[in-house]
């Protein structure tokens, strides 16, 4: 069956050699790279550092999705290290700070929020990755164990697992200079980061579960994005597997 939304989508939004693309940035104001958050606290983070030597080959080998989590906490170092492994900043050159993870026209659109359960040094919580300075803002602090569970349609591990990774676009960071476009390059973002995180986890002992099966409103309400110029676009569960 065709037709439906997902189907105008992809027509929609294709490129054609005898067509221009769809840009806007020429008409539009470049949003900023980064959201601030001035009015909350802020947690600084150690210094990144992987606490493994891993091979590649082996950890490509070893990933797998993990649903099951012991109730042990992570460290904050361990933390540290899987935010900045995952979409962290990695070098800087002509005035622009480059990611671990590519990024359609180094626009950078994905925010990283976490749903903290059992992080040492951490209260359980909600928070935000200030990536420019490799910190975290403070948005709400409380048990939301069960709520990120419900808006993972039930999915238990949810509030298993030590913390939960939840992935949004600013859309217009990408829109700006793609149009539509941009729809598809924020997901790719998205997946690009979601697999340095489950690379890392693995690294360093831990194990993770991609989800795309969410209530967006749902999730959106809980890090606090209104839906419509940030919204949720995926999320990971990360923590110790069972076994």
């Amino acid at each position: 069956m065709s037709g439906g939304i997902g189907d105008r989508f992809q027509q929609e939004t294709k490129y054609y050699p005898d067509r221009p693309f769809s840009s806007v940035e020429h008409a539009v104001r470049r949003p900023s790279t980064y959201k601030e958050y001035p009015g909350c606290s802020k947690v600084s983070l150690p210094q990144p550092k992987s606490v493994s030597d891993a091979p590649l080959a082996s950890v490509l080998a070893a990933r797998r999705s993990v649903r099951d989590y012991l109730s042990k906490p992570i460290s904050l170092e361990q933390l540290s290290y899987l935010l900045w492994a995952s979409d962290g900043v990695s070098g800087e050159a002509y005035g622009y700070q480059f990611r671990t993870a590519p990024s359609a026209g180094a626009l950078y659109p994905v925010e990283t929020y976490l749903v903290v359960n059992r992080v040492a040094e951490l209260q359980p919580g909600v928070y935000h990755y200030g990536v420019r300075d490799h910190s975290l803002d403070v948005l709400q602090v409380g048990d939301f164990a069960h709520d990120i569970s419900y808006a993972a349609l039930g999915q238990r591990m949810c509030g298993d697992a030590a913390v939960v990774f939840v992935w949004t676009a600013v859309f217009d960071r990408c829109k700006w200079k793609y149009g539509q476009r941009a729809y598809r390059y924020v997901y790719l973002d998205a997946g690009h980061i979601a697999q340095n995180l489950a690379l890392a986890a693995v690294s360093i002992g831990l194990g993770t579960c991609q989800i795309g099966a969410l209530y967006d409103d749902e999730v959106n309400k809980i890090i606090g994005a209104d839906g419509v110029e940030e919204s949720v676009l995926y999320m990971s569960t990360v923590g110790y597997p069972i076994g």
